[in-house]
């Protein structure tokens, strides 16, 4: 056990380790952020985050806890597949974008003004906060320092049965927003964006990021 516990720390070295992890930690606030954001402007949320709003109206669980839980059961599946996919990232994504996005959306709760802002009022936040969420995005990404097992479970399954990853990742994604919808969380332009182009997007903007890590 020791022997593999080292193995993984040595593993998870990267060139400019002083920058990766102030960044993946900043990365994944900043996306809590934005779901928090996404979901007072009503545009939705990334779909993973709509499955845990949706579960966590229904079952009385606080909104970081649920998307917590959800990860851990995910968690089984990529480590019996292919554990290699966890890292420092895994365990940042699954603990700190949930509660950080639950921390914003109380702090907005306490401001009920913010429930009648007007559609122009939506969008002027909405475009600095899709820019702010897909820099984050692409960030942890970039990091190379593993992924949410959210993440990891459409790339280990495009991987072992050689299909498309843009395909089983879209699947994936509609089956989340589903389900999030029937449990009664708003689905919106956000959510749908992500879940047909964040791929692009993210892909497009970490040819930039990426320079900051190399």
């Amino acid at each position: 056990m020791i022997e593999k516990l080292k193995a993984f720390i040595v593993g998870m070295k990267r060139p400019r380790m002083e920058r990766r992890i102030p960044a993946l930690f900043a990365a994944v606030a900043l996306m809590g952020f934005g779901v928090a954001v996404f979901d007072m402007i009503g545009f939705g949320t990334d779909p993973c985050s709509l499955m845990s709003l949706g579960l966590s109206m229904n079952l009385g669980i606080s909104f970081g806890t649920m998307q917590l839980m959800i990860n851990a059961l995910l968690m089984i599946f990529v480590i019996r597949y292919d554990p290699s996919r966890i890292g420092l990232g895994t365990l940042a994504n699954m603990t700190v974008v949930g509660y950080v996005a639950e921390f914003f959306m109380y702090v907005i709760d306490q401001f009920p003004m913010l429930e009648t802002l007007s559609m122009t009022a939506r969008i002027i936040i909405f475009i600095p906060t899709l820019t702010l969420f897909l820099l984050a995005a692409s960030t942890y990404m970039c990091v190379d320092m593993g992924v949410a097992p959210y993440d990891a479970v459409p790339q280990i399954i495009a991987a072992k049965k050689g299909w498309s990853f843009r395909l089983v990742r879209t699947l994936w994604d509609f089956f989340m927003m589903v389900g999030g919808a029937l449990l009664g969380a708003t689905v919106g332009p956000v959510t749908v964006g992500i879940m047909l182009f964040i791929g692009s997007l993210v892909a497009w903007m970490s040819v930039y990021v990426r320079r900051f890590f190399d």
